[in-house]
């Protein structure tokens, strides 16, 4: 079978430095923000081209804690997408913010400038206070026109960098460019922890400062809050496994990208839409996605064939019941998110897929298009 993500196979390919990493942890005695994070924190940090790096317990917390260290208190508004985990809008409901949705670039899935500038020149614009551009799927949002429109309105960038981990424009690594940046190394991701784990990024002082005091109940001093805090850590099992792991990502995501060029070349001449990479930009190819019409023929047709696929995000943000009541967004102005959520498809891309797997996929979408 052929799986849309394999974690334990991520796992397996560096069993013996993950397990060496373990059993230094549980041998140390020492278990939560010890060296190991302190050494994560640091390296991470230096890939990333941050001067701060603070290991959190999720990437939701990330996005949480990321946006209160910026200033964002309740009643303020954060403008992001619909078409995103719903980690991203409920880090921003838990504050008692409100998360005012923009639509999608249609070829790349990520916010689009324009829809926020129509955003800010609504009246939902008097309290925006931040955007959150979500990296979707590997590839970059357009950072250079969201600096240009967030320092024309004062608002803070937050890059939701989940999807993204070594994902570039130009020689900047995503991570580095926003004002702060959020990550989660969830096991699916191309940096994944063996469990939950996230971080912050940032190259400013009294954010990093902030977010410190804010991950474990405000404490400076132990035992001592100077202020309300939360219990936010990555622990030391998970830091040790992630910098095993971080030594792989880049060969990693060159396996990604050679997946996708070959699935680029392969599908080429059928009816279905291929995932663009703009010029300048570095995909990393969280998922490889494809738009069709006849989406689920496609994926019963390939199930059949032991080769499962999966949709990222099948249902947008604004039309789940539990938050379409919590969002905004201008009237329908959400036309390209909800087409998208209707027709993209997610094809296996992990780098422990062999080559015979890849020609597997794509000799099941190529029968499934020949049938006639």
């Amino acid at each position: 079978m052929i799986y849309p993500a394999n974690p334990k196979a991520n796992y397996l390919a560096q069993k013996n430095a993950i397990d060496t990493a373990i059993h230094e942890v549980l041998d140390s005695g020492w278990y939560i923000l010890g060296n190991k994070v302190k050494e994560f924190e640091r390296d991470f940090a230096k890939y990333i081209h941050a001067d701060h790096c603070i290991a959190v317990a999720n990437g939701t917390d990330a996005i949480h804690l990321a946006l209160r260290a910026i200033g964002v208190e309740a009643g303020d508004a954060v403008i992001t997408v619909s078409n995103t985990a719903v980690a991203t809008v409920s880090a921003i409901d838990w504050i008692g913010a409100v998360p005012v949705l923009a639509d999608i670039d249609p070829e790349t899935f990520t916010i689009d400038p324009s829809s926020i500038r129509r955003i800010m020149e609504s009246e939902l614009g008097a309290k925006v206070k931040a955007v959150i551009a979500v990296h979707l799927f590997g590839h970059p949002a357009d950072l250079e026109e969201l600096e240009k429109i967030t320092g024309e309105y004062n608002l803070r960038l937050i890059e939701d960098c989940a999807q993204a981990h070594g994902a570039r424009i130009d020689d900047k690594i995503v991570g580095s460019i926003g004002h702060v940046a959020g990550f989660s190394f969830y096991p699916t991701k191309n940096l994944g922890a063996l469990g939950d784990g996230g971080a912050i990024t940032t190259s400013n002082e009294a954010v990093a400062d902030k977010v410190r005091l804010l991950q474990q109940y405000g404490w400076r001093e132990r035992y001592i809050s100077e202020e309300i805090g939360y219990n936010s850590r990555l622990d030391e099992l998970q830091a040790a496994i992630l910098q095993c792991k971080l030594e792989k990502l880049e060969e990693n995501n060159d396996r990604r990208r050679e997946i996708a060029a070959k699935y680029n070349a392969d599908l080429a001449n059928l009816p279905v839409t291929l995932p663009v990479e703009r010029s300048r930009y570095h995909h990393v190819y969280h998922q490889y996605v494809i738009m069709v019409d006849d989406r689920d023929g496609l994926m019963d047709f390939l199930k059949q064939k032991e080769i499962f696929t999966s949709i990222l995000y099948p249902v947008p943000i604004h039309r789940q019941k539990g938050y379409s009541e919590r969002c905004k967004s201008l009237p329908d102005s959400l036309q390209k998110t909800e087409y998208a959520a209707d027709h993209l498809l997610c094809l296996p891309v992990y780098p422990e897929l062999t080559d015979n797997e890849v020609l597997q996929v794509i000799d099941g979408i190529k029968s499934f298009y020949s049938r006639d």
